[in-house]
């Protein structure tokens, strides 16, 4: 009886100390649990529609994301235990960066889903498909890449571009493959946005021009950007070197009601759903647009079927969590010395907020639709076990700079 006693709390406390492992930042990882179980829930419910027409689709798709979840979070409490510094200077840590890139290119050979978007790599898996998109690997591999080639050097070189000429090329070689071949504009965005924040962190003299060129190149871009999606910039648009279903997307931001049967339906449906929900919402599973000729209802824009379901406080449920994890990440980011740990946790919370609000921009029509999933929460593999890694390997600097082993 004895033996039981004292054999009980022990496994609890093994248990804890997996799903939580000591030194990491327990907030961080409430929310995680939190998103991985609200976003399946909600997932659920925003497939209904398309199970009308084919039950089996429901069970599948909340089968396989609970299974993205599993693999997801073992992977995340993997890099809490194994990933440190020594990592991104390893000959492992190039054969990563070489094998997303190949990954990269294999995709962009074929367009799985017809939408012009060669973006995805097909495994058939038993009675159902998964498919990969290596540019959500990709986006974290570029925040290591930056810290492990800019970050805490020390020495001066001869040749002054010496520091960023290795990310700056492994970068655009992606972004290239993306936007290019695999005519992903979305993730493309994403990328070179958290690369830009990202190599704006070190502080080694030899980068001081680089990073002033950076960031006027990229505010630049942004006022050009805000130009275009302005009433004077429609005529520059319809001129622009893109494809004409991207075209079609920065005119439906502007005015969907242009054409509101073809390229403004879907914003359309959203401005509907959320103006339906109010702010309490009609209730879980009571959406009425997910029934409709909704697309990506549980994918791109499930943010809009999540608050016709449960209003406000439903944006709350997903807003929250994302919040405490980018407040978290960036105060241990302030708290360090270590230019690797700062880029690290910095470029882990910009992949949150960049996401969050090209999704949300895209579902309420301030940008146009760029594809970007709401990480954790929409329907997909790729983005859910990605940005786990991605947390894990955050948390593993937390941990190892609570242990005192940097600054």
């Amino acid at each position: 009886m004895s033996e039981n006693t004292v054999s009980r709390p022990q496994e609890r406390r093994n248990i804890l100390g997996f799903l939580f492992p000591s030194g990491t930042d327990r907030y961080i990882n409430i929310a995680v649990m939190w998103l991985a179980v609200f976003g399946t829930l909600m997932i659920g419910s925003a497939s209904m529609g398309l199970a009308v027409s084919n039950p089996v689709y429901l069970p599948v798709t909340v089968a396989k994301q609970i299974i993205f979840i599993l693999i997801g979070y073992f992977v995340m409490v993997q890099m809490m235990r194994r990933f440190s510094f020594r990592i991104l200077h390893s000959q492992t840590f190039g054969l990563i960066i070489v094998g997303i890139a190949f990954l990269l290119f294999l995709a962009s050979l074929f367009d799985f889903n017809g939408s012009g978007s060669k973006a995805w790599i097909l495994l058939p898996i038993g009675i159902t498909q998964v498919t990969l998109q290596p540019s959500e690997f990709a986006k974290v591999a570029l925040i290591l890449i930056i810290a492990a080639y800019t970050g805490d050097v020390k020495k001066t070189f001869k040749d002054k571009n010496y520091i960023w000429k290795r990310p700056f090329f492994i970068g655009l070689g992606y972004v290239f493959i993306v936007l290019v071949l695999q005519h992903d504009f979305g993730s493309a965005v994403v990328m070179g946005t958290i690369c830009v924040v990202c190599i704006l962190i070190p502080s080694h003299p030899q980068l001081r021009s680089f990073q002033k060129f950076i960031g006027w190149f990229y505010a630049v871009g942004m006022l050009f950007a805000v130009f275009l999606l302005s009433p004077l910039g429609e005529p520059v648009i319809r001129h622009l070197p893109l494809e004409d279903y991207q075209i079609s997307r920065i005119l439906s931001a502007i005015d969907p009601f242009q054409d509101q049967y073809n390229t403004g339906y879907q914003l359309i449906l959203g401005l509907i759903a959320f103006a339906a929900g109010g702010w309490k919402g009609l209730g879980y599973g009571a959406s009425v647009r997910k029934y409709t000729r909704f697309p990506a209802a549980n994918t791109d824009f499930i943010l809009a079927i999540i608050v016709e379901e449960l209003g406000i406080f439903g944006f709350l449920a997903v807003m929250i969590p994302y919040t405490i994890i980018v407040v978290q990440l960036f105060r241990y980011a302030l708290k360090m010395r270590s230019e690797q740990g700062k880029i690290i946790l910095v470029g882990v919370a910009m992949y949150i907020v960049i996401h969050a609000l090209f999704n949300i921009g895209g579902v309420t029509g301030l940008i146009p639709l760029t594809g970007v999933p709401l990480l954790m929460i929409s329907s997909g593999g790729s983005s859910t076990m990605s940005l786990m890694a991605a947390l894990g390997i955050a948390q593993a600097v937390i941990l190892r700079w609570n242990q005192g082993e940097f600054q």
